[in-house]
Formats: C-alpha cells, structure tokens, sequence
C-alpha cells in the first residue's frame, strides 16, 4: 500500500472591526520529515481576495492558479469585479468537484478566503468538502489549528482593530508553533481593509544547535 504524504500546517483568519487578518506558519511537512523551511502560505489572489493554504501543496497550488484565472475571466465577462462572496462559491465548487474525483490519490485542501469588496471585508472558512462558511470572529485551519484556537477563544475582542488583530495573530500562531511539530519556522501574516491587501509580516525562525 503506497503511502500518502500529508501536509501540516496552521494557519488564523481573525475578523477585526476595520479588516480581516490572515496568517500562517512556513514549515512544510511530507511524513515526519521537514521538506520546506519557506513556505508560503498565505497568499495575494488579486488586488482584492487572499487566500490560506492548509493540506496537500499540489492541489492548494492547483487550485489557487485555477482561481486566479476564473476570478479575472469572470471580471472581464462581467465588466465589474468579483465579490468575495462569489470568490468563497467558485472555491468551494472546485474543492466539492476535487475531493470527489475518481482517484487513487485525491487531493485535499483546506482555504480560508479575505476579501473586500463594494459591501466591505469578508472571511470564509472553505472546507475541503467543499462548504462554505461566512466568519463572523476568527478561524483556523491545520495540524496546529487546536492550540491557535486556545488562544483565538481566550483573547479575541469582536472591537479590536488590524494592528491587534495581527498581535492576535501571530501569538496564536506561535503557540502553535510551540507544540505541533507540523508547524514551524515562521510567520507570515497579510491584512486585508477596504482600501488594500498587504504583507505586515514575514518573520523566519531559525533554530541553531547547541
């Protein structure tokens, strides 16, 4: 029986009162070996939507391109940008039609959306199955989304603004960082408001032996 190579990860959508957060870490697992210390994992779709990845990096990267090029196809259709919620739909369509393709080895991935659009800034939590889900607070996703999660639970404020947002965040992210051995030896983190999407962060940890 051949094996499947599974990824770990985690990776924190926060909802703030003036935006949205996005983070992950940067460690990149096949097994128990580490094959990627700079990971990406937080990503820019288009001047409008960002995207998380957590699962299997081949069918994150398919459908990340596959997204790019229906979002700006249906733009140059329609004459008008997409809405995030339109954004959230395509993703969840393609991860419903993905996981249930006849295969020996099917992909699995794991998104969480940041989008603003003419109604404001949304995140969506898109399962591999396929669902979608509109966040109203904060998400994670991933082997460490257990221990972020005790964090997001204790510490997030529906009031707080991006600035503590990605405070937030990356504390959530680093006690992930602390106990799964699937995340690791980084952050990166993206805020995305009603005027632009852009990186605040992308801090490498280097661990060095004693």
């Amino acid at each position: 029986m051949t094996e499947r190579l599974k990824t770990g990860t985690t990776t924190v959508g926060i909802v703030c009162k003036d935006g949205i957060v996005l983070a992950a870490d940067m460690r990149a697992t096949a097994g128990t070996m580490i094959v990627d210390k700079t990971a990406e994992k937080v990503h820019i779709l288009s001047d409008d939507f960002a995207v998380t990845w957590a699962g299997t990096v081949s069918e994150a990267q398919l459908l990340t391109r596959l997204t790019r090029a229906e979002l700006k196809l249906k733009e140059v259709r329609t004459s008008k940008k997409p809405t995030t919620k339109e954004a959230a739909n395509l993703i969840g369509g393609l991860l419903y039609s993905t996981i249930r393709r006849p295969s020996m080895l099917p992909g699995i991935a794991h998104f969480l959306l940041a989008g603003k659009d003419v109604d404001g800034v949304h995140l969506y939590d898109l399962f591999p199955d396929g669902s979608v889900t509109l966040i109203k607070d904060y998400v994670s996703s991933g082997s460490g989304s257990v221990f972020a999660y005790g964090v997001l639970e204790i510490q997030h404020n529906k009031n707080m603004n991006v600035e503590e947002g990605v405070k937030l965040a990356v504390r959530a992210v680093n006690t992930a960082l602390q106990r799964d051995s699937c995340s690791g030896n980084g952050i990166n983190v993206v805020v995305v408001t009603s005027k632009d999407i852009k990186h605040v962060m992308h801090k490498e940890v280097s661990m060095s032996l004693l």
